[in-house]
C-alpha cells in the first residue's frame, strides 16, 4: 500500500514537475530573447547609420530607403578630410594594443612566475599591492599620469599610451596567472630543476606552454582594454599622425555637420579586429578563466 501512495503521489506530482521546469524555461529563453534584442540593436542601428547615404540618424525608417556601401569606400579610400589618416591611426592603434599585450604578458608572467613558482619571499605582498592599484579610478589618475610624462618628455608619444595601459592591464594579468598557476603541478618543475633547467629554461619551456590559455584570455583582455581606452589617449595624443582611431572618432562631434555614416562606418571597420580575434580563441579564453577556480 506505501508503494502504492508513494508512486500515487509520484504521478500526480509529475505534472506539476514538469509545468513548473517548462515555465522556468520559457523565462530563461524569453530573458535570452530580451538580452540578445538588447545587445543587438545598438550594432543594428550602427550598421543601418553606415549604409544610409547621406548619414542622416533623425529618420523614421527602420532600414535605410537606399541602402549604401560608399561610407566603406569613403573610409577605405580616406576621402573625407576627417579621414585623411585614417591608416595611419588604425596601425597607432594596432601598434598600442600589440605592444600593451607583450608587455602586459611578459610582466605579470614574470611576476606570477616569480611569486608563485620560485617562492619568492614576501611576493604575496607585491600581488596584494597590485590589486590595491584598482581601487582608485584610473580617471583620478589621469592628470598625475600626464605631469609624469610631460616630465619625461613622452606627451604626444604613443609610448605613454602604452605606459597606461600596460599600468592598469597588469595587475589583473598577475591575479589570472597565479589562479592558473596552481593547477599546474609544482613537481613538474622540480623534476626540470633536477635535470640541469635553470629558472628561465623552466619559465620558458614547462611554464609559459601550460599557461597558454590563460595568456590568451589575460592577452585578449590586454587588447581589448587598449584598443578601446579612450581618456589617455585623448589627453596624452594631439597630432593627427599620432592619434589613435578612438581619438579620431571623437573628431567627427567637431563639425558643424557631422557625417554620422563616415563616422559609424569608421567605427565597424575598427571593431572588426578585436571581434576576430575574440572569437578565435573565445575557447581558450574560457579555459584560461575558469580553469584558475579548479584545484586538482
Amino acid at each position: 500500500m506505501n508503494t502504492d501512495v508513494i508512486n500515487g503521489r509520484s504521478v500526480r506530482r509529475e505534472p506539476h514537475y514538469r509545468l513548473r521546469r517548462n515555465l522556468t524555461e520559457a523565462a530563461a529563453v524569453g530573458f535570452g530573447v530580451v538580452i540578445t534584442i538588447w545587445t543587438l540593436v545598438p550594432i543594428y542601428n550602427m550598421v543601418a547609420v553606415a549604409l544610409e547615404s547621406r548619414g542622416d540618424v533623425f529618420t523614421n525608417d527602420i532600414w535605410p530607403a537606399k541602402p549604401s556601401l560608399d561610407s566603406f569606400w569613403i573610409v577605405a579610400t580616406q576621402g573625407y578630410w576627417y579621414l585623411e589618416y585614417f591608416w595611419h591611426q588604425f596601425g597607432n592603434s594596432l601598434y598600442v594594443g600589440a605592444a600593451t599585450v607583450f608587455l602586459t604578458l611578459l610582466i605579470g608572467s614574470l611576476v606570477s612566475f616569480s611569486i608563485g613558482r620560485m617562492r619568492l619571499r614576501h611576493g604575496w605582498i607585491v600581488s596584494n599591492a597590485a590589486l590595491l592599484t584598482y581601487v582608485i579610478p584610473s580617471s583620478f589618475l589621469a592628470i598625475p599620469f600626464y605631469r609624469i610624462m610631460q616630465k619625461y618628455g613622452l606627451t604626444n608619444d604613443l609610448w605613454s599610451v602604452i605606459a597606461a595601459e600596460v599600468t592598469f592591464a597588469t595587475p589583473y594579468a598577475i591575479f589570472i596567472f597565479q589562479q592558473y598557476g596552481v593547477s599546474i603541478p609544482i613537481e613538474l618543475d622540480e623534476a626540470a630543476r633536477i635535470d640541469g633547467a635553470s629558472p628561465i629554461q623552466v619559465y620558458l619551456h614547462i611554464y609559459l606552454p601550460l599557461m597558454a590559455p590563460a595568456l590568451v584570455a589575460v592577452g585578449t583582455y590586454a587588447l581589448l582594454l587598449a584598443w578601446n581606452e579612450y581618456l589617455y589617449q585623448f589627453l596624452l595624443l594631439s597630432s593627427k599622425k599620432n592619434m589613435t582611431v578612438p581619438v579620431a572618432l571623437a573628431q567627427f562631434l567637431n563639425s558643424d555637420e557631422a557625417p554620422w555614416n563616415y563616422m559609424m562606418a569608421t567605427a565597424i571597420v575598427y571593431a572588426l579586429p578585436p571581434v576576430a580575434i575574440y572569437y578565435a580563441f573565445r575557447r581558450r579564453m574560457i579555459a584560461g578563466l575558469t580553469m584558475g577556480g579548479v584545484k586538482g
